[in-house]
This record gives structure tokens, C-alpha cells and sequence, in this order.
């Protein structure tokens, strides 16, 4: 069967590269049981794959079931994917069978696996290991013959080195990593799939098809579509249902995609890490205590050039400019990089006589440049813009949950 084969029947549209190129390794991996590992942006279509490995595979005529492993409540997942004994917990009022006993010779899709919790990760790891699982409340291992194929839109990395997936198990989930691009990447495909979504909507509705104008199929192509696939189709749906013509300029275009710019310019994937954000903000504070620095060195230069004198200036006016650039000892002076600060009054201050001569340069009480101290100070303003709140803390800052209570304890933050 042929790529194009393939796509007629599992409706797959499309003719960019990377997508024939993940369509090629699914074709290539379906006839044995490695595991796979499918990443990309959500809505990418990524539960098409798992489709096609299985319908192609030895396995055909076995069980497909697909799990959102983000849609479980942790409690019941273990329940859910091993299955458990009659009163191994409240509410356990007869034994259950879980997919992987269910799914038995056939295949089990985990989507969003990165929302694994770790103690299902650790039962997850002894299947692909050793194809043996126990179900909840029981001691006797059960034996499957179940193939696993993943998907999840993080960056499994970033997950691993913050805590919240175990790496020998990412190793033995992508035996073999398919990648989707995003839609942006596909601009040929844009158009080829809207007209697929109108053209299906205008049948489910029986009303004619909508079209788009040459100004609305530039709009549709520059657009960066963070949703996808998805996006695309509840677009189309909403203008096939609410305007009444039928011919879709790019001005009317433009309304159902409010962050829409023109521009063809390069821009930042919504896929970076919120961990650059991080990164970002502590280059900014360098930065900024970097210009502070060289501030302080033109300072001294200048009054070095005063206090060898020059014939423009009267020697009242050199002490005066001295002044301004070194206030008395206790009084505050405005500072454009950091909140203003008061000279600490040990601080010795000697003012040029009449002759510009006499001067010793003071110390200044620099604020602290601690990392300890800024960490602290970001997690303290995350937590009081999420109000206590530490998940969406945590998203904010671009850390797990888990790290987040950890650094919360050890900085005694309320």
C-alpha cells in the first residue's frame, strides 16, 4: 500500500515533506512491535498515527484502545490501565479488568503520556520490560502481549529534568520518535485542508460550501494557527454556520482570527520552553546591572576630568557637579536600573576643596545580586498573581508543581 493509498483511507490530506516522512516511518514500524513515541503541537493529528501502525500491523484484528492519560483522576488510573481486585480499595465492590488485559494482543494508544503519574510510570516500565503487570490490591503478575505507542505535545526533556518523568522510561517509549509539524510549517497543506473542512461541514449542514478570496487565502497561509489541525476546523466550521455568504473575503477572515498580524516575519514558536522565559529575565537582570556598572565607571571619569580642572568651568562649578554625582552620606538619589537606595552613612565622603583637590570616592551599598535571592523573589510574585495558587504558579514559572513546593519549603514562602 502506497502513501497515497494510506492517506485516501485514513483521510490524512496533505503533501509537505514532514508529513510523508512520518507516514513513512509509521509504514516501516508497523509490521513489528517496537514502541513508538509520536510528538508535536497539540492538534497536529497526532491520534492518526497510532491508527495507522495498528491497521497495518499483525495485530489488526486485535484491540485498539486509546486512553487520554490526561483525563484519568490519578487515584483511578493505576485502576483504569492494570485493573484491581474486589475490595482492594473503597469502591472496589467486584474486579475490574484493565486495558492492558482487555488490549491483550492488540495495541494501546497513551495520549498526553507525559501526565503519567510517576508511580503508574514506574507499573508502565515493568510492562515494557517484562510484559508482566499486577492489577490493584493483588501480588500475582498477569502476563500481556500488548504493543504501546505514546504521544504527548511537551517537551519530554524539559519533563525529564524537572522531575516529572522518568528517563529509562522515555528511552523505552521511543524506541522510535515520529514527529508532526505544526501547521505553520505545512503552508501548502493550509488551504488543501480548509476546503476539505468546508466542503464536509457544508454536507453535514447541507448548505453550500464556503470559498475564500485570493486576500483571504494570503490571510489563511500567514496566519501562525497556534491550535493546529484543530483550530483550522473549528474556523471553517463557525464561518460555514454564521455568515451567510458564501465567498469569504480576508477582511471577514480576519474577525475569527483576532491575534491575526500580517507579517511574514520570523516569529517565536509557542512551543518554547516557559524555562526560557526564565532564562530571559535573569539575562535581563545582567544586563541591566552590567549598564549600572559601566554608569558607575563614566561617573569616575568624570570626575577625574573635573578634578584635574578645565578652563570652562569655575572651580564652584566643579564642586558642584561633584555634589550632584556623589550626594551627602544618608540621602537618596534616583537610580534608573534598580529602586532607589540611601548611601550607608559609614560611608566616608570627602568634598573637593576650592582647587578640586581632597576628594576620596565613597563605597556604595550595592543591592543584592543573589540568584537565591531573585529565584525567591519570581516564585514569591507568581504565587501572589495566582493568589496561593501553586499549579498555575508553577505553569507561570515554568517548573513543575513538584519543584515548586519544594522551593516553596525551603525558602519558607507563605
Amino acid at each position: 500500500m502506497d502513501l497515497q493509498q494510506i492517506k485516501q483511507r485514513f483521510g490524512i490530506i496533505g503533501n509537505s515533506s514532514a508529513l510523508k516522512q512520518a507516514l513513512n516511518i509509521s509504514v516501516q514500524v508497523a509490521p513489528t512491535d517496537i514502541s513508538v513515541l509520536i510528538t508535536g503541537e497539540s492538534g497536529t493529528g497526532k491520534e492518526v498515527i497510532p491508527k495507522v501502525i495498528h491497521q497495518l500491523s499483525a495485530r489488526k484484528h486485535g484491540s485498539y484502545i486509546a486512553v487520554n492519560c490526561g483525563a484519568i483522576p490519578e487515584g483511578t488510573i493505576d485502576s483504569e490501565l492494570f485493573g484491581h481486585e474486589k475490595g482492594s480499595f473503597t469502591g472496589a465492590h467486584d474486579q475490574r479488568k484493565g486495558y492492558f488485559e482487555v488490549a491483550d494482543n492488540g495495541t494501546i494508544f497513551l495520549d498526553e503520556v507525559a501526565e503519567l503519574p510517576l508511580t503508574t510510570q514506574v507499573r508502565l516500565l515493568r510492562v515494557l520490560e517484562t510484559g508482566e503487570f499486577i492489577r490493584v490490591g493483588s501480588s500475582q503478575p498477569i502476563k500481556t502481549n500488548v504493543r504501546i505507542i505514546a504521544a504527548t505535545n511537551e517537551n519530554m526533556l524539559q519533563a525529564i529534568q524537572t522531575g516529572k518523568f522518568r528517563e529509562d522510561l522515555f528511552y523505552r517509549l521511543s524506541t522510535v520518535p515520529i514527529k508532526l509539524p505544526p501547521l505553520r510549517q505545512r503552508k501548502d497543506d493550509i488551504h488543501l485542508l480548509f476546503r476539505k473542512f468546508a466542503s464536509d461541514f457544508a454536507e453535514k449542514y447541507r448548505m453550500p460550501s464556503i470559498r475564500l478570496t485570493d486576500d483571504a487565502i494570503h490571510v489563511l497561509n500567514n496566519y501562525n494557527w497556534p491550535g493546529n489541525i484543530r483550530q483550522l476546523k473549528n474556523v471553517t466550521e463557525q464561518i460555514s454556520v454564521v455568515e451567510n455568504s458564501r465567498d469569504i473575503s480576508g477582511e471577514i477572515l480576519q474577525t475569527y482570527l483576532p491575534d491575526y498580524t500580517a507579517t511574514n516575519l520570523p516569529i517565536l514558536a509557542s512551543t518554547a520552553s516557559k524555562e526560557s522565559d526564565f532564562s530571559e529575565r535573569d539575562l535581563l537582570y545582567k544586563v541591566l546591572f552590567d549598564m549600572k556598572k559601566d554608569l558607575g565607571e563614566l561617573k569616575k571619569m568624570v570626575v577625574n576630568m573635573l578634578r584635574e580642572g578645565t578652563d570652562d568651568l569655575s572651580s564652584e562649578d566643579r564642586n558642584d557637579m561633584i555634589s550632584k554625582l556623589y550626594p551627602e552620606p544618608g540621602t537618596k538619589r534616583p537610580n534608573l536600573l534598580a529602586e532607589p537606595y540611601i548611601y550607608n552613612e559609614d560611608t566616608t565622603v570627602h568634598t573637593p576643596d576650592q582647587y578640586g583637590n581632597g576628594y576620596e570616592e565613597h563605597i556604595e551599598v550595592e543591592e543584592s545580586l543573589s540568584l537565591e535571592d531573585r529565584e525567591k523573589e519570581l516564585i514569591q510574585k507568581a504565587l501572589e498573581k495566582h493568589r496561593g495558587k501553586r499549579k498555575y504558579a508553577a505553569q507561570d514559572l515554568g517548573i513543575s508543581e513538584r519543584t515548586l513546593y519544594r522551593k516553596i519549603k525551603e525558602y519558607d514562602l507563605k
